[in-house]
């Protein structure tokens, strides 16, 4: 049966990447939805961006872009580097693409210029790293970086009084714009909470990685979730965004 995998949030973690992937035991009819941010904090973002572009090689994958990556395009397009960036992780994805060819660093940046900044599916299902803002939907963002910087989303979503219901005029529209909204950007780590979370119909999937959490990945038609290792034990000689 062909299955829709969202994966959260990865963060330069190749070695907890692939543990994942091994235990999904992807088919070939499967298709891969990643919510972005695939590089900064541990030290193989470059390597998680070859691994990616080998994956969509044999898979159907859409590749939603992060903050992170948004920083790390830049870069390669011989921006200077953002020195927030490099506070919050950037300093080690750089120390990686020096360990790439100049052939191979434009092939990456071809590949961040392709990601997509937000997907709806078939079924009426958001996949976007951070949120909107707009009551239209993201179709109608007026502040193009909310893609990948919003919060208000999923904060209005965790707010929510539970015994609201959709046809509430009380139920926020943004919300009644798509089935389900599926996110990364916010880490679940925040609340005390090592899995997924779900608050109205936002699904969130930053379970964490760049810190002390895991990947995380989700069949999101039959809920089935798997999860790498901590993966700070897995790059045990490194802190991550580790303050």
């Amino acid at each position: 049966m062909k299955r829709t995998i969202v994966i959260g949030d990865i963060h330069g973690a190749l070695k907890a990447l692939e543990q994942l992937m091994a235990q999904i035991a992807l088919q070939p009819e499967d298709s891969l939805i990643f919510l972005g941010d695939y590089v900064d904090g541990w030290s193989q973002s470059a390597e998680v961006i070859r691994y990616l572009m080998a994956l969509e090689q044999r898979y159907a994958c859409i590749f939603i872009k992060g903050n992170h990556d948004a920083w790390c395009e830049d870069w390669l397009a011989d921006q200077l580097p953002n020195d927030t960036w490099l506070f919050h992780g950037g300093r080690l994805t750089v120390e990686s693409y020096a360990r790439l060819t100049a052939a191979e660093r434009l092939e990456h940046l071809s590949f961040f210029n392709r990601m997509r900044n937000y997907y709806v599916d078939e079924k009426n299902r958001l996949f976007i790293h951070a949120g909107f803002s707009s009551m239209h939907g993201p179709d109608h963002e007026p502040y193009k970086s909310n893609y990948s910087w919003d919060r208000t989303l999923w904060e209005m979503a965790l707010t929510m009084d539970t015994r609201i219901k959709k046809d509430s005029k009380l139920y926020p529209k943004r919300l009644l714009l798509f089935e389900e909204i599926y996110i990364g950007h916010t880490p679940t780590l925040n609340y005390d909470v090592t899995t997924p979370m779900k608050a109205c119909n936002v699904w969130n999937l930053d379970t964490g990685a760049a810190f002390t959490g895991r990947i995380s990945a989700m069949d999101i038609d039959s809920r089935t979730t798997w999860q790498s290792d901590v993966v700070q034990e897995l790059y045990s000689e490194e802190k991550g965004r580790n303050k």
